[in-house]
């Protein structure tokens, strides 16, 4: 796999674990944050565990292939990219609009931004 594609895969994993790693096992947690956030290796990972290279991959796929599909059913992240992007159109608009509702409309932009 090129590095461009392990770099995706890495940031889009770390995404969603950010909104879904509670949900995981607490191992899947562990060898998750080992391998994506703090980037061992799975040998690595492996002897700290004294367990097999394979069945740390094992966990690993399984907690990637279960974060794809809690963004599948939830769409937490998808929904904060849509949201982002509306956020962005309407500051756009703002900018030629009237100075007081212009100033009105970016305070509760700012708060709509805030709301996670």
């Amino acid at each position: 796999m090129n590095e461009d594609l392990m770099l995706a895969k890495t940031n889009r994993v770390n995404i969603l674990f950010d909104y879904y790693g509670l949900l995981l096992t607490d191992k899947q947690q562990i060898f998750v944050k080992l391998y994506f956030h703090d980037d061992y290796s799975l040998g690595e990972i492996a002897a700290e565990f004294q367990i097999s290279r394979q069945a740390v991959y094992e966990h690993i796929k399984r907690a990637e292939a279960v974060l794809e599909d809690y963004e599948l059913k939830l769409q937490l992240h998808d929904k904060h990219k849509q949201r982002q992007i509306v956020i962005q159109q309407l500051e756009q608009l703002v900018a030629v609009w009237e100075p007081v509702s212009k100033r009105q409309s970016l305070a509760l932009l700012e708060q709509l931004s805030e709301i996670e």
